[in-house]
């Protein structure tokens, strides 16, 4: 992977104590302020935070934007499944809003972004997995590219089935060639592992010195 810096970052996760000091962390439980009412209303807590931290670090609409969370709106996609079980009807725009890019479609649309978009879900690489999208659209030569890590809240019935970091949290980061924080990876002395955004905030704020997924990350000069 080719050098990438990180020029900025912004973080989300409800309850956190530093956010009301933090110019990193969104200073609210409730997000959405990035959207307007008929479209916040369609995202849980996790999708309206991402699309903060998107319009956050690309306010202008100039950079690629790469959204990755491993289990999406679980509620949503579990509640549609069991109304199929009861033979129940589905709303069309219930599931046009289940599918892993909805979140992006809504910032696109409040914030009449016409750049590249994509989401991903990566089975626990999530991070890893944005690291390297990024680095394929800076090395065609974008400025930048914003990248966004997010879980919403797990259903129950799933508690005990998957990882996850117990509560709703994401965190976004600007990505570039030129300037910011140099981000380093090493081997992972350990066996891989799957980090969450609430780990990527930690790593990020200094919480923690190295991140672990499939290599060992860590913020070097910039």
């Amino acid at each position: 992977m080719e050098q990438i810096r990180l020029s900025d970052w912004l973080g989300w996760r409800p309850g956190d104590h530093h956010a009301a000091t933090s110019s990193r962390l969104l200073p609210y439980d409730t997000p959405g302020s990035s959207l307007p009412a008929m479209l916040r209303r369609r995202l849980d807590g996790a999708g309206r935070a991402t699309c903060d931290i998107l319009a956050g670090l690309d306010p202008e609409a100039r950079f690629p934007l790469v959204h990755a969370s491993r289990h999406g709106d679980a509620n949503h996609t579990l509640s549609m499944l069991k109304a199929l079980a009861n033979d129940e009807a589905l709303s069309p725009t219930r599931f046009s809003m289940s599918v892993h890019n909805a979140t992006l479609g809504v910032h696109a649309i409040a914030n009449q972004h016409r750049r590249p978009l994509q989401a991903l879900g990566a089975g626990g690489n999530e991070f890893e997995a944005l690291l390297w999208e990024a680095a394929g659209y800076l090395h065609e030569g974008h400025e930048a590219v914003v990248i966004v890590f997010s879980e919403g809240t797990l259903p129950d019935e799933y508690a005990s089935c998957t990882a996850h970091p117990g509560y709703a949290c994401g965190v976004g980061l600007r990505l570039t060639r030129s300037h910011g924080v140099t981000l380093l990876a090493a081997p992972t002395p350990e066996s891989p592992t799957s980090p969450t955004p609430d780990e990527v905030i930690d790593w990020l704020s200094g919480q923690r010195r190295h991140l672990d997924a499939t290599q060992r990350w860590t913020l070097g000069q910039a």
